[in-house]
């Protein structure tokens, strides 16, 4: 008989698990009169569903250590064990644990409620960040939702949450838009956000042949961070029209963003930073700049250019310093790219040594690239798929098969359009969400919209199925026992919530949500097609059948929520 650990499929909550172990240790403890940590007593789960829902092979230590039959060791540890919540039982020298059709009507009963405790903790989360002036490119989708998502996760797991979206509307880029926008003498009002990322594209077309120009664009910031009208009137309007266009996909996601705070907003902040980091002897000068020194660490990161100029990284700076004072947060959460780890390195360890906050409290959430088949995305080189026209582009593709549906004719034109958009973006999101944050993503039209399968709409289109039957049962007597296998496998599957709710905080993992949803609307869908609801055998057995979808329904529909996976009143 074999067995292997399962991490994250654990088909019980803590709760259970501890009561179990400290049961063992008791029996332990009582019959022969030996003392056994809690640590020692490994709880597997069997490969095999006949072999039950855990396992432990403490009776071949004791019978080791003891001199004893394994056998026998185990048969009288079984025996003694056996309660309310389990029945165990002797395999081979294996204790073998099943849980009780209580103890899964508890836990059917307690997914219905959701009731979490609070945490007087607080957790800034900061995601999303879109540069201005360029249209919203499918590469922040990812921060965005895995952001959202893991915002939702933790408020849900009892934290204050602030949500921060930390626009990137300040640095050097925009010097060279308004460089372009001056030397094209185009009237930024008549511009759109297309047309911005065009100017910011020739640009650096332009740099290819004459790199002299990249001074023009720094003299340009330099005029703007000084305050200089012309630059500070074309910058704003930029600002203004992006966060318009921005507002629009945040709308069609059904992402609301606590706070909107540009780098800008931390212009005035930056000098006190300077200064502390000077006086308390962290940054130091080096040909003509000023630089934090990590030794031999990694590279030095830079405060000041040699120009005077601040960074991307006296502006970060600043923010943690402003988090710190208005929420001193306990956990920093920054859901951004791979591509920078070493600034958030950077950051971390400066903020460490300046005595603000430790490492501990920071966590960088580095999620993989969106790439194009033949590369990296690069608004400079005008290779992106802007996230807008992925959208509608699912829309529209949700629209067709609504269509061809046998339900179209049953929906009014208002029903099929507002099933179309939660369908289509679902599918967008959900084939992002479902993958590890860690993996870099090929981008594929067909993937990206998958509308079949493992998919949202799939998600989607079970939590209604579910609902609908709930809607046509009306009231019924919550009821659990006697459970068939599908039953069975259902409500410990409901029961695995808890853990993977604790995975998803502790691992900032949305896709361990993703992935658990995606089994249990599988495994209710088998249950629904073979085992009729609303027309069972016996009014007892609709009962306990109704009893199962409803804890489906709830727990399908809380992780859809937590997932931030829009549900249609129709499909």
């Amino acid at each position: 008989m074999r067995f292997k650990l399962t991490p994250i499929y654990v088909i019980i909550n803590h709760m259970f698990e501890k009561k179990l172990k400290k049961k063992v240790q008791k029996a332990v403890e009582e019959l022969f009169g030996v003392s056994v940590d809690l640590k020692n007593i490994e709880l597997e789960t069997p490969e095999k569903e006949s072999h039950g829902d855990l396992a432990t092979n403490i009776a071949f230590k004791l019978a080791s250590e003891l001199g004893k039959n394994p056998e026998e060791t185990a048969r009288v540890l079984s025996k003694k064990v056996t309660g309310d919540f389990f029945t165990a039982e002797n395999k081979s020298g294996f204790i073998n644990f099943r849980l009780t059709d209580q103890a899964l009507e508890n836990r059917a009963r307690e997914v219905n409620e959701f009731e979490r405790k609070k945490k007087k903790k607080t957790m800034v989360l900061d995601y999303s960040s879109p540069n201005i002036a360029k249209p919203f490119g499918i590469g922040h989708l990812r921060s965005t939702i895995v952001g959202q998502a893991i915002y939702n996760i933790y408020k849900f797991n009892g934290w204050k949450c602030v949500g921060v979206n930390h626009l990137g509307d300040w640095g050097t880029q925009y010097g060279k838009l308004i460089r372009q926008i001056k030397k094209e003498d185009e009237n930024p009002e008549d511009l759109s956000i297309e047309d911005l990322e065009k100017l910011y594209v020739e640009f650096h077309k332009e740099a290819k042949k004459n790199p002299e120009i990249e001074k023009e664009g720094k003299r340009w910031f330099k005029r703007l961070e000084e305050g200089d009208p012309k630059a500070t009137e074309i910058w704003e309007i930029c600002v203004e029209k992006s966060m318009r266009e921005f507002q629009k996909i945040y709308d069609l996601l059904e992402v609301d963003i606590d706070h909107h705070i540009g780098e800008s907003f931390y212009q005035d902040k930056m000098e006190a930073v300077i200064k502390e980091a000077k006086k308390k002897n962290v940054a130091r000068e080096s040909e003509g700049a000023l630089i934090v020194d990590f030794d031999e660490e990694m590279s030095p990161a830079m405060l000041l250019k040699s120009d005077g100029g601040t960074t991307y990284f006296t502006r970060d700076l600043a923010t943690v310093k402003y988090r710190i004072n208005r929420w001193n947060p306990d956990l920093f959460i920054y859901e951004i790219g791979a591509d920078q780890k070493l600034h958030m390195k950077q950051l971390f360890k400066t903020v460490e040594m300046l005595g603000w906050k430790k490492r501990s409290n920071f966590m960088h959430v580095a999620h993989g690239m969106y790439r194009l088949k033949d590369g990296a995305m690069s608004t400079r080189k005008g290779k992106t798929v802007h996230l807008k026209e992925v959208l509608e582009e699912a829309v529209k593709r949700a629209e067709e098969i609504i269509e061809a549906s046998e339900t179209s004719g049953k929906m009014t034109e208002e029903e099929k359009e507002e099933a179309a958009e939660k369908i289509g973006v679902g599918a967008v999101k959900y084939a992002d969400l479902k993958k590890h944050y860690k993996k870099d993503i090929v981008f594929d039209w067909d993937k990206v919209l998958n509308l079949k399968g493992n998919s949202g709409p799939y998600l989607q289109y079970t939590t209604l199925r579910a609902k609908s039957v709930l809607k046509k049962a009306g009231d019924f007597n919550f009821q659990i026992s006697n459970l068939s296998e599908k039953e069975r496998r259902i409500i410990k599957r409901i029961g695995e919530f808890e853990n993977i709710l604790d995975a998803a905080e502790r691992n900032f993992t949305p896709s361990s949500i993703a992935n658990f949803t995606y089994q249990l609307a599988k495994e209710f869908n088998i249950f629904y097609n073979e085992m009729p609801i609303l027309e069972a055998p016996s009014k007892k057995e609709r009962a306990q059948r109704l009893s199962v979808t409803k804890a489906s329904f709830a727990t399908l529909k809380k992780s859809l929520e937590l997932l931030g996976i829009p549900l249609p009143e129709k499909m």
